[in-house]
């Protein structure tokens, strides 16, 4: 199936710092992707509402206050209440790595550090969106 791919990009919790999220989603438009950035201070019901609304096919997460463990398990149970497993689910920020195993096990499919290349991120989302949606993009 060849179609544009959809990227939800939300900052979830009270972290107000959006500067890398935008960066994110200009890269990601440049690279042929449709971006809906939904801005600061989001919950997860409302990225999960957001998502439902444009049809995502991806939603990635930004988070930099170190609450990750607390934000995504409501994001991903919110995901299965609602019906949207097929949605990629990729979480970026400031992130210990012995975290990363821990939000896999919790349905997340990918997780990029600080100093993950704009090129990784944009390929790695392809990647997701071609397991989790069918979705063929060159």
């Amino acid at each position: 199936m060849e179609k544009r791919i959809k990227v939800i990009v939300a900052k979830l919790g009270l972290d107000g710092h959006d500067r890398g999220a935008k960066v994110i989603a200009r890269a990601l438009k440049d690279a042929g992707m449709e971006v809906v950035y939904t801005g600061l201070r989001q919950t997860p019901s409302q990225v999960v509402r957001t998502a439902i609304q444009e049809d995502a096919d991806v939603i990635g997460v930004s988070i930099l206050s170190g609450a990750h463990l607390e934000l995504i398990p409501p994001l991903v149970n919110m995901m299965k209440e609602k019906g949207i497993t097929d949605v990629g689910l990729v979480v970026g920020g400031v992130i210990p790595p012995q975290d990363i195993p821990k939000l896999k096990a919790m349905g997340v499919d990918d997780v990029f550090l600080p100093g993950s290349s704009l090129k990784e991120v944009v390929e790695k989302i392809k990647k997701v969106a071609e397991i989790k949606r069918g979705i063929k993009s060159g």
